[in-house]
């Protein structure tokens, strides 16, 4: 009996469960209504409105989700009215809805609420004219407005349980994405930990690619339970006790990231020295340990338990200040800025061991801390307004796809017509669930949409032939219906089967589904390839003519970072808003670089030239966060620092030289040359940094290895935004005597 409790929490405690046991109850109590009220026609277009409300539906608190769901509700209702009055005009249908298109996707401007709902309205409007389409020519006004009405009743039903849900399970959504950002950080830790292992030909770049990708990854996951947290706990930077435990996690999970991501000297360069010694394996395990701790912390959050510390991790730390000791006895004079690399690696890695050691789930507070978070999201309707005006120009990305969804529903409402075919709206329907912002994203739907309407329509034959009772297809319609909502976020291909086998069945309950099947899918491939022409020719968006821009605020982030790094070296340190700001866009900007190359490996070879030499600019970005976050990880005031014109003197010459590779990129003109010796900058500062004490050496190594960097930073973003580099200026020759 223990153990079944423990499979049950378990299975309550997993991330979909809530929502799975939240849309199950929608849909059974629309299966009821129709059974038991004798309305099973009703069953469709309920089922379609709870899933245009879930579209809709973002994570909010109880107060927030009100009010969404109000004007989600606004929305649907003008939607539904509007499609009722317009249908039987053909050119004023299809004027207002790609009007209504294009003005609901510039709604993303304002937030991924006001974009769910945007979205979540064009499709109920669509849903409305599947439903419509079903009717005869003359049938009575008020079936029309009915079949509407079953759509916003579904739609208000799941909106008022959702209501009911978030204020029974506030918390809930927190605690899942505290789980999500531990697992997300145990692997980056776990992909760390294979750049130390000293293996011969060891592919450090695409190690370091991987490395990269893991970080988008780990960045998505903390955006996320910030906006979980913010949405719950407010904005005012005074959290309570309750809230204390969540923020106490989430600023715990900042600095083991900072700390992961650090890098302290080059990978090859440790392998090569001490290829023969056991220090490497022995920091590798202890990634890996702490990996798997972070992972167990996150499963321990997500399942409400304590969490326990596994000693182990302590005494793999003291094997490698064992094996850190023994290099130290050999006095090797080539070996001390690696092992002076090393030490901090160490520190970094005992500072994630003693708070994964003193992590608990008792609730705390936050004394002292400054807890405010950054709200990106506009407060005022000016606000509102500004952001919206902003979008209203062809180099926007959701201006361009607003156009290109409506003029793609113009083209898809055409050839219905002239290819007069049967329940034609899905293909209206198809394109707009397949046509993404970017080329990339797409193409990746579309063999996905297809793929799974091919399932779906062989699991609708098989099934209907199996259970041709009205019981046995209710509940068909019930489990596609709760497949599509279970997977349409990471698994559409499951999704797409789900919501194929959910209409289907539903159409037989009415007439005869098997005579659909070859309807839909000639609708979902008509509509998947206006969706990929409209991607091709509308305005594209190809990733390759705006990665000058991505990589530039890459660069300019990374300036602004220094800049507070060094300045909390001279003022002292604090994990202040400012600091926090800086330091998350930095990683921001190159968890979007990573994004947008990801999307170029799906757009035609054509367009994407560049490819190559932006994977190399990831990979030397990723290494530049790596030396920012090692700097970032060990400040503490340093009064020695005000002193050291050298230290200075570097730092300020990267931060103008990243600031001048950024104002280059975002301009597309010739990016500026080195203005200096920086090989030779470099060289002294590494020659210095042996006669100084840890920290200032810390600072030295690393402003020495940016500035090695640099040259070959200039050189991946001229060639991958095509662009050159100025010529350096002549160095000026010494005079000859007699001349």
């Amino acid at each position: 009996m223990p153990g079944q409790l423990s499979r049950l929490g378990r299975l309550w405690a997993h991330e979909k469960s809530s929502y799975g046991l939240r849309v199950s109850t929608a849909l059974a109590a629309a299966i009821a209504y129709g059974w038991y009220g004798g309305q099973i026609g009703a069953i469709p277009g309920l089922f379609l409105g709870i899933i245009a409300s879930a579209i809709a539906e973002t994570d909010d608190n109880w107060w927030g989700r009100s009010k969404a769901v109000a004007l989600s509700l606004a929305c649907f209702a003008v939607a539904g009215a509007a499609v009722v009055a317009l249908f039987p005009y053909p050119l004023l249908l299809i004027t207002g809805l790609a009007l209504a298109a294009f003005a609901l996707t510039l709604l993303g401007a304002l937030g991924e609420r006001y974009g769910s709902i945007g979205q979540a309205t064009v499709t109920l409007a669509l849903y409305a004219m599947i439903a419509l389409d079903q009717l005869s020519a003359n049938t009575a006004p008020a079936l029309a407005w009915r079949e509407v009405g079953h759509l916003l009743a579904g739609a208000a039903g799941y909106g008022l349980l959702s209501i009911v849900w978030t204020a029974l399970f506030a918390n809930r959504p927190v605690r899942e994405a505290l789980a999500r950002l531990y697992g997300e950080l145990g692997h980056y830790l776990r992909l760390k930990a294979a750049m130390f292992e000293p293996v011969h030909d060891a592919d450090h770049a695409a190690m370091q690619l991987a490395l990269a990708e893991q970080n988008g990854r780990v960045v998505a996951a903390l955006n996320t339970a910030k906006n979980a947290i913010l949405a719950r706990f407010g904005r005012s930077g005074r959290p309570g006790v309750r809230s204390g435990l969540y923020l106490r996690l989430y600023y715990m999970a900042q600095d083991f990231h900072e700390r992961a991501s650090s890098s302290h000297y080059p990978y090859a360069d440790l392998s090569a020295a001490f290829f023969h010694s056991d220090v490497l394996y022995r920091a590798n395990r202890v990634l890996v340990l702490e990996g798997k701790a972070c992972q167990a912390l996150g499963e321990a959050v997500r399942l409400r338990q304590a969490y326990t510390h596994a000693p182990r991790l302590a005494a793999a730390l003291d094997d490698l200040d064992g094996a850190l000791d023994w290099l130290h006895t050999r006095n090797n004079p080539q070996w001390t800025p690696l092992l002076g690399a090393l030490r901090l690696l160490r520190r970094n890695l005992g500072a994630i061991e003693r708070q994964l050691a003193a992590a608990n789930l008792n609730d705390s507070t936050l004394d002292g801390m400054d807890t405010r978070l950054r709200d990106s999201n506009p407060r005022t309707l000016l606000e509102m307004g500004r952001r919206l005006r902003q979008q209203l120009t062809p180099t926007s990305v959701l201006f361009r796809h607003g156009v290109r969804i409506a003029l793609a529903l113009v083209a898809g409402y055409a050839l219905m017509h002239l290819l007069d075919a049967a329940n034609g709206y899905w293909i209206l329907l198809t394109t707009v669930f397949v046509c993404r912002p970017h080329f990339g994203a797409t193409r990746l739907r579309l063999v996905q949409r297809i793929v799974g309407t091919v399932a779906g329509l062989l699991a609708t034959w098989a099934l209907l032939q199996l259970f041709p009772a009205m019981p046995g297809q209710l509940l068909i319609a019930f489990a596609g219906a709760l497949l599509f909502f279970i997977c349409r976020n990471d698994r559409y291909i499951a999704a797409t089967a789900g919501i194929t086998l959910m209409a289907l069945t539903c159409f037989n309950l009415l007439g005869d589904g098997f005579v659909l099947i070859g309807a839909r899918l000639l609708d979902t491939v008509i509509g998947c390839v206006i969706a990929a022409a409209a991607s091709l020719w509308i305005l594209p968006d190809w990733q390759g003519r705006r990665l000058h821009a991505v990589m530039g605020n890459v660069a300019a982030t990374a300036s602004r970072y220094l800049e507070q790094v060094l300045l909390q070296y001279r003022d002292g340190k604090r994990d202040d808003l400012p600091w926090r700001i800086a330091r998350r866009d930095m990683h921001n900007a190159d968890a979007a670089l990573s994004v947008a190359l990801g999307n170029m490996l799906r757009e035609p070879p054509r367009v994407r030239p560049n490819l190559d030499a932006g994977f190399r600019f990831l990979a030397l970005s990723n290494t530049l966060l790596g030396h920012l976050s090692a700097l970032g990880a060990h400040r503490e005031q340093l009064p020695a620092l005000a002193q050291d014109q050298a230290a200075l003197a570097a730092g300020q010459y990267i931060h103008q030289a990243l600031a001048g590779i950024a104002q280059a990129l975002a301009t597309r003109q010739a990016l500026p040359a080195a203005q200096g010796d920086e090989r030779a900058m470099a060289q002294a500062l590494e020659e210095d940094s042996s006669t100084l004490d840890e920290r200032l050496g810390l600072i030295h190594t690393q402003l020495a290895l940016v500035l090695r960097l640099l040259p070959r930073l200039r050189q991946a973003a001229g060639a991958a935004a095509g662009l050159s580099t100025l010529l350096p200026p002549p160095t000026p020759q010494p005079a000859v005597a007699g001349q």
